[in-house]
């Protein structure tokens, strides 16, 4: 799309930030909470609801909210998402009750869910393919640098206080005037109705989507346990592991577009899911802290190919007359798979303890990758 000036794209670049690395900034501080809330049984699985009851909110809300965005408007929704963010978001700081501390990021689902829509949708408004690609690179890496920020502040504040890292949303006010002065909403022209019908392959993408998040959000939800609880490593340390995965997730996503110029998406998706099991394996397989910094970047790489391929699959299906709602649809079926992730593995972790759940992890993933290889190679030989 033309005549997109480069504050615009700075400000969707910083409107991305906020949607895919929300969660990171409490991570560490997650391990703490048994210490305040001492009278609740079962604090831990509570805690790990921290993160994924967002992702339960959009997972539901997110395609009737892509419906409701497409009719109110772009900026609007993220003007008004991105306010309740910082509000929700660093509730926090202030809240004393277990419940109303849920509440509250069920509110902050909300608005993750409306600005993931409109920044996703944005990026196949202002871009096209070849040059998306592109873009969704750089995006993916500027994400990363604030998901670096996010994690490693976020773990420093939680040495201190496992509140004062829910103060890091506050962040979405001071994104708030780029948003209202910057965001351009295109119009779109009722003349490409006739266009408008999605090939419904892209079901299959929301699968991929799926399947994909159930995995990747054992990093987050499970790696500050091990690391805080088995291997007694530090809020700092633990976020410093977790932010250079974070960072890894950057170079996987530029190295994205370098592949999508030799390979299909499909076989991107198998080349990433190999890495990631790799990384699992790698995590599952170490006994010392210093070789966290090897195994966790393998699983941040490998997300961040995957995590920008199907987005750009996904992209590649779809018109501006149908972005929206699809991209709801998306969402929805990203964030399906964090809510699920922990309460799917959760009696796994239990029976196996948290490291050998990654080697078994990493094993189902390798034994994946090979029957898919045999499959894709059995299926070309036909």
């Amino acid at each position: 799309m033309n005549n997109i000036n480069k504050l615009t794209i700075f400000t969707l670049l910083l409107l991305s930030m906020t949607t895919t690395m929300s969660n990171v900034a409490i991570v560490t501080a997650l391990p703490h909470l048994k210490e305040h809330f001492t009278d609740i049984s079962n604090i831990e699985v509570y805690s790990r609801l921290m993160l994924t009851i967002p992702s339960f909110v959009i997972a539901i809300l997110a395609p009737v909210l892509g419906h409701l965005i497409f009719k109110f408007g772009k900026k609007k929704s993220a003007t008004i998402a991105l306010f309740f963010f910082s509000i929700s978001g660093s509730a926090g700081l202030y809240l004393e009750s277990l419940e109303m501390l849920l509440a509250s990021r069920a509110l902050f689902g909300l608005c993750i869910a409306t600005l993931m829509i409109v920044s996703t949708s944005l990026v196949g408004d202002y871009f096209k393919e070849e040059k998306r690609v592109k873009f969704m690179g750089y995006q993916s890496a500027f994400m990363a640098i604030g998901g670096v920020t996010f994690v490693i502040g976020g773990g420093f504040l939680s040495d201190i206080s496992w509140r004062y890292s829910f103060g890091i949303y506050l962040i979405g006010f001071i994104l708030l005037p780029f948003v209202v002065t910057q965001l351009k909403e295109i119009k779109v022209s009722d003349s490409i109705i006739d266009e408008s019908k999605v090939s419904k392959k892209i079901y299959f993408i929301f699968a991929l989507a799926f399947f994909y998040m159930l995995i990747f959000f054992i990093l987050p939800t499970q790696i500050p346990f091990l690391l805080i609880d088995v291997f007694e490593a530090s809020g700092k340390f633990a976020g410093t592991i977790i932010a250079s995965a974070f960072l890894c997730n950057a170079l996987g996503a530029i190295t994205f577009a370098k592949l999508k110029t030799r390979f299909s998406y499909s076989t991107i998706f198998i080349i990433a899911l190999f890495i990631i099991a790799l990384g699992f394996t790698g995590v599952g397989l170490v006994d010392s802290l210093s070789l966290f910094f090897i195994t966790a970047p393998l699983l941040g790489f490998g997300g961040g190919i995957m995590m920008t391929n199907l987005t750009a699959w996904m992209l590649s299906y779809t018109n501006i007359k149908k972005r929206v709602k699809t991209s709801g649809y998306f969402t929805s079926s990203l964030f399906f798979g964090q809510f699920a992730s922990p309460i799917i593995f959760h009696p796994l972790v239990s029976s196996l303890g948290v490291q050998s759940f990654f080697l078994t992890i990493g094993l189902f993933l390798i034994s994946t990758v090979i029957l898919s290889a045999i499959l894709i190679t059995v299926k070309k030989s036909i």
